[in-house]
């Protein structure tokens, strides 16, 4: 029968391996309180580091529904619960482990997914969430200035521009497709001429 010490060990252990979006195992042999704190901070906000016991981390892993292959639980065991941006702390881990050979990265957890210790380092080299999103709304707002400048374009100037992409598609289709062409281009060609007398009535009103 487990003592109460080790149910109440697993119970932690499970639940921090639910609440986590990813996890990094390492061995932390030979580190001091002192590089120990430090790695601590180099993780980032939102995520913990703690030593585990091998044999409660594989029944904790198999109860939070976590498959954990049997290299990843050798040797001393200390585990990196991420909770947030998992490539800014695999960046930290990456990093310390450049400067503290004695922490050896084994390998991780993400996704549903089992890493090992190459594929950690992989995902170390990915930008981080920040900068993904950075690159996100500078994308969007690209996209938006250049619909906002569309919608807000006269009428036979989008004509125009709607006449155009027509004439480039025409032009990229293949020859069988000529019939469907020809049919398309008066529509094109008699965009601007409908948009005119609009824009003339605008300018007497």
């Amino acid at each position: 029968m487990a003592s109460p010490d080790k149910v109440a060990a697993v119970a932690e252990l499970t639940q921090s391996l639910r609440d986590s979006d990813g996890i990094v195992l390492t061995e932390y042999r030979g580190l001091t309180v002192k590089q120990l704190q430090e790695l601590r901070r180099s993780l980032g906000e939102g995520a913990s580091y703690a030593v585990a016991k091998n044999t409660l981390t594989r029944i904790a892993a198999k109860e939070a529904g976590v498959d954990l292959s049997d290299d990843l639980l050798t040797g001393p065991t200390a585990i990196a619960f991420i909770k947030g941006d998992v490539v800014e702390a695999a960046k930290g881990l990456r990093d310390f482990a450049k400067a503290n050979t004695t922490l050896v990265i084994k390998g991780g957890f993400l996704d549903g997914k089992s890493l090992d210790a190459d594929e950690v380092k992989k995902l170390a080299d990915l930008e981080s969430r920040e900068v993904l999103l950075a690159k996100l709304a500078g994308a969007m707002k690209g996209s938006l200035q250049n619909a906002a400048s569309l919608f807000n374009a006269p009428l036979a100037q989008t004509a125009r521009l709607v006449a155009a992409l027509e004439a480039k598609k025409a032009e990229e289709a293949p020859a069988d497709a000529s019939t469907d062409t020809a049919a398309e281009a008066p529509v094109a060609e008699a965009a601007p001429e409908v948009e005119a007398p609009a824009e003339t009535d605008s300018t007497e009103g």
